[in-house]
């Protein structure tokens, strides 16, 4: 007899649960061994991103394989909005989906069709042949499928925070997530995470989700950024990266032991 499978509750079910907002890692460096190391810090979520990281089909795969045994999370975010590339990533278990760069309703409408079936949907039928279902060892998959899975949505211009109220109400759409850096370099502040208009855009995303009765995440990698966003209602703040931590870890080492070059 195969062996009859759950999938776990997805992100948006998690946050929708919690009593606390959620804190998470970036794994930016195609790892499984560093994405497994971070399923085991005690965070809430590992982001699993292949926007601006080497990552193939091959390498998500093992990454969301070696976080499996973990209380985490996983989110994956694709490098953009392709509902073949989606496909794809369903089908190899993503259950969480981050897609950068959602600038319109029109956009965030066409990633909710990406990731449902027929007749709400145009994803491709191959439940049997993929991980998804853990070859049709889920019962009831191709019924149930929209409920294991979570769609969250990038806000992540001066374009998308103009538009982000009716973003975030779109049917379908589970949450958005905030990113600050590429906000504020659409607002001719590259650099300036911190600059009053950057806040305000972040600030009023945050509302505009918790009106639409959804969860907003943001990044914040200086602890004190986090805190605020999180007191101002954030349900995800994502607090690190593996190759941020990786690097200044390392060039720390080199500060206490080679110190500075002498002249």
């Amino acid at each position: 007899m195969p062996v009859r499978m759950t999938l776990p509750p997805t992100l948006a079910a998690r946050l929708a649960a919690s009593d606390r907002p959620q804190f998470g890692v970036w794994v930016c460096s195609a790892s499984a061994v560093n994405a497994e190391i971070a399923a085991g810090s005690g965070l809430d979520v590992v982001l699993i991103d292949a926007e601006h990281s080497p990552n193939s089909l091959e390498s998500i795969l093992a990454q969301l394989q070696a976080v499996s045994a973990y209380p985490v999370t996983p989110l994956v975010r694709p490098p953009f909005g392709d509902p073949v590339a989606i496909k794809q990533y369903l089908d190899i278990g993503v259950q969480n989906l981050l897609i950068p760069m959602v600038d319109s309703v029109e956009q965030a409408e066409a990633m909710v069709r990406a990731v449902r079936y027929p007749p709400h949907g145009i994803r491709g039928v191959g439940s049997a042949l993929a991980r998804a279902s853990r070859w049709n060892r889920v019962e009831g998959y191709l019924a149930d499928a929209a409920s294991t899975i979570s769609l969250f949505v990038q806000i992540e211009s001066a374009a998308a925070v103009e538009r982000v109220e009716e973003i975030a109400a779109v049917e379908g759409v589970d949450g958005i997530l905030v990113g600050p850096a590429d906000l504020a370099a659409s607002m001719g502040l590259i650099g300036q995470q911190e600059h009053p208009d950057v806040v305000a855009g972040v600030m009023r995303s945050i509302a505009a989700a918790k009106t639409a009765g959804k969860p907003a995440g943001v990044n914040a990698f200086a602890p004190a950024v986090a805190d605020r966003y999180a007191e101002a209602g954030a349900a995800l703040v994502l607090v690190g990266a593996d190759v941020s931590l990786l690097a200044r870890s390392t060039e720390a080492l080199a500060d206490r032991f080679i110190g500075s070059p002498r002249p």
